[in-house]
């Protein structure tokens, strides 16, 4: 009931930058929380980035101070500016909502991925 449709990967050079965006619809009563988490191959899905609706964010120690992550809560709508970005960032990236689609009843949910491949 709550799809995510990303866009914004693709390749990059080393020290170069990308933004991610990450779009929200379907039966959504209320987002909790949004954020982006990566996967390389032959790796676990790890965190990259959280914001919740009180706007507090958090970032995996490999990423502060080169990430970002905003939030358009009209939209339902969630941002990763990817700054100095370096070849260990290469992962296909998915967004992630905790999201209620009625009062009572809350999930988390997906999207497909997308890819970001950064080159030395």
């Amino acid at each position: 009931q709550v799809q995510l449709v990303e866009s914004g990967g693709g390749l990059v050079q080393a020290g170069g930058s990308l933004r991610l965006s990450c779009a929200a619809s379907g039966s959504i009563f209320s987002i909790v929380a949004m954020g982006w988490y990566r996967q390389a191959p032959g790796n676990t899905r790890e965190l990259v980035a959280t914001i919740n609706s009180g706007h507090a964010v958090n970032y995996a120690d490999s990423v502060k101070g080169r990430f970002t992550i905003s939030r358009d809560n009209a939209k339902n709508t969630v941002y990763l500016q990817m700054n100095s970005l370096k070849s260990e960032d290469t992962a296909v990236y998915y967004c992630n909502t905790r999201a209620y689609t009625d009062y009572t009843h809350w999930g988390d949910y997906w999207g497909q991925g997308t890819q970001v491949t950064v080159s030395s």
